[in-house]
């Protein structure tokens, strides 16, 4: 945890926008004799209580860059949970230990499933704490984090919304879409090499088949992590600021949507 409390330093005297009464939290809890450590991020010069952002990040799990992004999100408006998928002792150096970390995850649906379930139970139970209306909680992830509250939908869990970004959107059984409860936005940039359009064609049928609420939006010219700006690797994850705006300008009017 020291190293996201550095984390927060940097945002601070880098001239994040909107972080003057930022609070920071770290929020502790156990999967089957694990620990795992997730973050609240929320501002504090108003005791309003306000909606919940449960955030998933990206294969690299909680790391500075993806509690800037924690931080851009919660602003002055939400409550922000970024949570753990992997467990406090795991956290990957690089893209070869985040293939590993994420591949197990992804390979046990249940495991998943159960995990980030856990992690919205320990969300909602800080309300008592932060200014958190836990009646109004919608879900966000990044890449492999886009693919995980798909799979939170999915699992029947109670909440408002679900945004994907340039996430996975296979699942091992499309019948479970008839038990999602969310509203779900799925922003998937068009040329993407990682999630091909067989796979998007049958992310459609199965919403349609699951009678799902459900918008899905194709930003062209966008490939894989489009709203990471340190993705670097040309025509397969590659940071693209125009469609990044748009994407989360597209996820704001969601949530004015179903947090109403």
């Amino acid at each position: 945890m020291k190293t996201l409390l550095c984390a927060i330093v940097f945002i601070l005297i880098s001239g994040f926008p909107a972080l003057a009464g930022t609070v920071t939290k770290t929020v502790i809890y156990n999967i089957d004799d694990k620990v795992f450590e997730g973050v609240m991020i929320y501002d504090n010069t108003s005791d309003r209580i306000r909606p919940g952002v449960l955030m998933v990040p990206n294969w690299m799990g909680p790391t500075e860059q993806s509690l800037e992004k924690a931080a851009r999100v919660a602003g002055d408006n939400y409550v922000v949970f970024m949570i753990d998928m992997y467990g406090r002792d795991i956290r990957p150096q690089d893209s070869s230990e985040a293939a590993v970390a994420a591949g197990q995850v992804r390979e046990n649906r249940e495991m998943m499933r159960k995990r980030v379930n856990v992690a919205l139970a320990a969300f909602k139970e800080q309300s008592s704490e932060v200014p958190l209306d836990p009646s109004m909680i919608s879900a966000i992830g990044f890449c492999f984090g886009g693919g995980v509250v798909l799979e939170l939908a999915r699992s029947g869990s109670e909440l408002v919304g679900v945004v994907s970004f340039h996430g996975n959107l296979d699942t091992p059984d499309t019948a479970d879409a008839k038990n999602i409860k969310a509203k779900v936005l799925v922003l998937h940039g068009a040329d993407d090499p990682l999630v091909p359009d067989e796979q998007v064609q049958t992310f459609i049928r199965e919403m349609r088949n699951g009678g799902v609420d459900w918008q899905l939006v194709h930003y062209g010219g966008a490939v894989h992590s489009f709203t990471d700006p340190y993705a670097s690797m040309p025509g397969r994850a590659e940071y693209h600021p125009e469609v990044a705006r748009r994407a989360f300008t597209a996820m704001e009017l969601f949530f004015q949507e179903i947090f109403d």
